[in-house]
């Protein structure tokens, strides 16, 4: 595991590289990033940008979505993939966030985590991202760089990688580290043939090649 100023630097280094650690998902109300967040599971954030605003502007309100017939949604997002479940998950959250939660998406992870589809990764990034909370959002990026650079074991268990970085990554850094950590990983730290010798990490990393 890395040493506390070794994870600190590696945090400052992504800050400048990476200032604007904004989410990749576009969205305009609490709600449309919950059920972007939903759609882009096993689907890239790019497809959803492009599937979102059609079906946005098909249902603009959380009464709309509530009221939606499951099919047609599914006809919306089709092309992300999975869509029965996924069209499902929507109306069913929207039910449940009218009846249960006053209109509002949940501010806590006990409450976000009773709603349809929703899992440990959206409900981190719903709290960081609306609510300004800690945010540990381990997808696939997150938990290989972060085993990479020495900062997890290498588990590829999101719990545990969650877990793991609880106790390296401060929690008023939570949301934004993982943030850089899918443009590290998209434009750098690659699944395949990373780009060590690029990397501004590269001195600080387990995993570096020559």
């Amino acid at each position: 595991m890395k040493s506390k100023a070794d994870t600190a630097a590696i945090i400052e280094r992504l800050k400048e590289l990476y200032p604007d650690a904004l989410c990749s998902l576009d969205y305009q109300k609490d709600y449309e990033l919950l059920f972007s967040v939903r759609l882009s599971a096993q689907c890239t954030d790019a497809r959803v940008n492009l599937v979102t605003p059609a079906l946005f502007a098909r249902y603009p309100t959380l009464e709309a979505f509530a009221g939606a017939d499951v099919e047609e949604v599914g006809q919306y997002v089709h092309s992300c993939g999975f869509w029965r479940a996924k069209a499902r998950d929507i109306v069913g959250c929207a039910k449940e966030i009218l009846t249960r939660f006053n209109g509002c998406v949940p501010d806590n992870m006990e409450d976000l985590l009773t709603l349809p589809g929703v899992g440990r990764k959206t409900a981190n990034l719903v709290l960081g991202d609306i609510y300004g909370k800690e945010g540990y959002v381990c997808d696939t990026h997150c938990i290989r760089i972060t085993g990479r650079l020495g900062l997890t074991d290498g588990s590829k268990d999101p719990l545990k990688v969650e877990q793991q970085l609880r106790q390296c990554i401060p929690p008023a850094e939570s949301n934004n580290f993982c943030h850089r950590m899918v443009l590290h990983g998209r434009a750098v730290c690659t699944a395949r043939n990373p780009h060590c010798q690029s990397c501004i990490l590269r001195d600080l990393c387990d995993h570096s090649v020559e």
